[in-house]
C-alpha cells in the first residue's frame, strides 16, 4: 500500500498497487498522477462555479465605450432585483411583446429600418438583462432565437451585431435546455470571433461562446468541432485588457475537460504561451486571474502543456504573484497552477525548485502566507502544494521541515476543517520518508518522524483513521505504521495505544473496504498480538 502523495512518492509495508511499473520512485504513480490531475481539474471546475466565479456570466451592460456600454459582468446577480411572481409575469409578457416588435422590425423595409431593428433589439436585450431571473424561456417561446441569428449575419451594422450578441450572451447564461437552443447561432458567433469583426463585436461573441462552453462537455465538443478554440486563442494575443480577459475566461470554460485534447491544442497555438506569460507578469489582477485559470486547466489536463509550461518562466512568475497579491480570486488559481506543475512534472522539484535559488527561497514564504490566511480555500491549496514539494528529494523535505510552515501544519492538523487536515496530513507524512532507489520501500527520516510525533501529530492521524473518508483513513493507517515501525526503542506501539490507535484500527475488523480491513488487521496482529505487553508485566 502507498502513502498516496499527490501523484508522487509512496511508502508502506504492504504490496504495491498492481499494473504500475516503476522506473524510479518519482515515477511510480505516473498513470495515477494523470488520472488524479484530470479529476482534480473537474473538481476545480465545480468549485469555481459554486464558490468563486460562476461558470456562466449574465451580461448586464455591454462592450464598447463608457456608461451603458462599458464591459462588465454579473456573477451573483444584483441582489436587489429579486422579483415577485406578479412582476416576473409582467416581465415575461413584456418580453413576448418585445420579440413580436422585433419580428415586425425585421420585416420593415422603409426609411429608418435599421434604427427600428436596433431599437427593437435593444428592448429585448434590456428585458433579458433586468432581472435576477431573466425571462429567457419567454423570449425563446416567442421565437427570439431565429431573429437573433438573422440579426447576427455578416454585413449587419455593428450596433445591431452588438445587441444581438448581447441577447445571445444572456440566453446562454440560462438553464441547460435554454442554452442548447442557441445551437443554430454557434457558427455565426464563432465566425465573429475572427478579425473580420470589430473588437467589441468579437468580445461580446466570445462572452456568449464562454457561456455556452460553461454548460457542459457536450456543448464544449460542438464548439471545438466548429473551430472556436483557435479564434479565442488569437483573441488572447490582443492588447485590449477586457478583450483578453473575456477570451481567457471563455477558453478556461472551453478546455476544462475531461478530454485533454483541447488543452493540448491551445498550448500549441503560436503565441499563446508567450501571451500567458506576459499577461500573468504584467497584467492587472482581474486579467491575471482569468489567465491563471487557463493555466490551471492546461497544467491539470495536458502532459504536453505541462511540459511546455515548466520549461518556460511560468513557475517563477506564479510564485512572484503568489507572494505579492492579496486577492483571493487570483491566489486560488495561482496556487492550483503551482501545485499542478510540481505534481505533474517529476523534473520540476529537481530542476526548477533547486535549493538555494531565488524561486525556491520565495515559494515557502508565499505558501506560509496562505497557510496563515483566514480563507479556508487558500489553506487547503497551500497544503496541497506543500505536499508536492515535500514529496521531492531529501533536500526539499529538509527545506520544508526547517521552515515556519511546520508549526502551522501541526496546528492545522488538529484544529482545521477535515478537508484541510487531510491535505496537511499528506505534507507531514511526506516529511517522514526518504526516496529509495529502485522499487524498494522508502526509508524513514527518523529525526523528522520523532520530532513531529513529539509535537503531537499522531492523534491527528488517528482521527483520520476514524473518519468515513476511505482515502483519509488509509492515510491515517499508513502513518500509524510509520510510528509503529520507526519510533526508537520500540516505543511506537505504546504511543499508538496511548492515543487510542488500537481502538481506531479495530473498527476495521468487519469493514466493507477490503484494503483498509487488511491493512488494519496486519498492523494489529503484528504489533499488538498475544505477546504485546508481556515484557511490561
Amino acid at each position: 500500500m502507498f502513502f498516496l502523495i499527490r501523484f508522487r512518492l509512496s511508502f508502506f509495508l504492504f504490496p504495491p498497487l498492481k499494473k504500475l511499473r516503476r522506473k524510479s520512485l518519482l515515477f511510480c504513480f505516473g498513470n495515477v498522477a494523470a488520472q488524479r490531475r484530470r479529476q482534480h481539474a473537474i473538481t476545480v471546475a465545480k468549485e469555481r462555479r459554486e464558490a468563486v466565479v460562476r461558470t456562466k456570466r449574465l451580461c448586464r451592460v455591454g462592450v464598447g465605450g463608457g456608461g451603458d456600454d462599458q464591459l462588465t459582468y454579473d456573477d451573483d446577480g444584483d441582489g436587489g432585483d429579486m422579483m415577485i411572481d406578479a412582476e416576473q409575469s409582467i416581465l415575461e409578457a413584456q418580453t413576448c411583446s418585445a420579440v413580436q416588435d422585433l419580428k415586425l422590425a425585421m420585416l420593415f423595409q422603409g426609411k429608418g429600418a435599421m434604427q427600428k431593428r436596433v431599437a427593437a433589439l435593444r428592448e429585448v436585450r434590456r428585458l433579458l438583462s433586468r432581472s435576477e431571473f431573466p425571462p429567457i424561456e419567454a423570449a425563446i417561446k416567442a421565437g427570439a432565437i431565429p431573429l437573433l441569428v438573422q440579426c447576427l449575419s455578416f454585413g449587419s451594422p455593428e450596433e445591431q451585431l452588438l445587441e444581438a450578441a448581447w441577447c445571445m450572451t444572456n440566453i446562454a447564461a440560462g438553464k441547460p435546455e435554454e442554452t442548447k437552443e442557441l445551437l443554430p447561432a454557434l457558427p455565426l458567433l464563432i465566425a465573429h470571433l475572427g478579425e473580420k469583426s470589430s473588437l467589441p463585436v468579437a468580445e461580446q461573441c466570445s462572452w456568449a461562446v464562454g457561456n455556452v462552453a460553461g454548460e457542459g462537455e457536450e456543448l464544449r465538443n460542438i464548439l471545438l468541432s466548429q473551430g472556436a478554440l483557435p479564434s479565442l486563442a488569437r483573441m488572447m494575443l490582443r492588447n485590449k485588457g477586457s478583450t483578453v480577459r473575456t477570451a481567457a475566461w471563455a477558453l478556461s470554460n472551453l478546455i476544462k475537460g475531461p478530454d485533454p485534447k483541447a488543452a493540448t491544442e491551445l498550448i500549441r497555438v503560436d503565441g499563446v504561451l508567450e501571451a500567458i506569460l506576459q499577461h500573468l507578469k504584467k497584467a492587472d489582477e482581474e486579467l491575471a486571474t482569468e489567465v491563471a485559470w487557463v493555466v490551471v486547466y492546461l497544467s491539470a489536463l495536458s502532459h504536453v502543456a505541462t511540459s511546455m509550461l515548466v520549461k518556460s518562466d511560468l513557475l517563477q512568475i506564479l510564485v512572484e504573484r503568489l507572494g505579492m497579491s492579496n486577492s483571493l480570486q487570483l491566489l486560488i488559481p495561482v496556487l492550483r497552477s503551482i501545485g499542478n506543475l510540481v505534481a505533474g512534472d517529476a523534473h520540476v522539484a529537481s530542476t526548477v525548485l533547486v535549493i538555494g535559488q531565488s524561486i525556491t527561497d520565495s515559494i515557502l514564504p508565499a505558501l506560509i502566507k496562505c497557510l496563515e490566511s483566514e480563507h479556508r480555500v487558500l489553506k487547503k491549496e497551500a497544503a496541497w502544494v506543500l505536499s508536492n514539494i515535500a514529496a521531492g528529494s531529501v533536500e526539499h523535505k529538509k527545506l520544508v521541515y526547517a521552515s515556519e510552515a511546520v508549526p502551522l501544519l501541526l496546528r492545522l492538523l488538529v484544529t482545521a476543517p477535515f478537508d484541510i487536515r487531510k491535505e496537511v496530513a499528506y505534507v507531514i507524512g511526506n516529511l517522514c520518508v526518504a526516496p529509495s532507489e529502485g522499487s524498494g520501500r522508502p526509508k524513514l527520516i527518523a529525526d523528522h518522524l520523532v520530532f513531529l510525533v513529539s509535537k503531537g501529530c499522531l492523534p491527528g492521524f488517528i482521527d483520520l483513521v476514524r473518519s468515513a473518508d476511505v482515502e483519509a483513513a488509509k492515510l491515517g493507517l499508513q502513518f500509524i505504521e510509520l510510528v509503529l515501525r520507526g519510533m526508537p526503542s520500540g516505543s511506537g506501539p505504546k504511543l499508538v495505544e496511548k492515543a487510542d490507535g488500537i481502538d481506531a484500527m479495530e473498527r476495521f475488523q468487519f469493514h466493507e473496504n477490503e484494503e483498509l480491513r487488511c491493512m488494519a488487521t496486519k498492523l494489529v496482529d503484528k504489533y499488538f498480538g498475544v505477546d504485546y505487553g508481556v515484557d511490561d508485566e
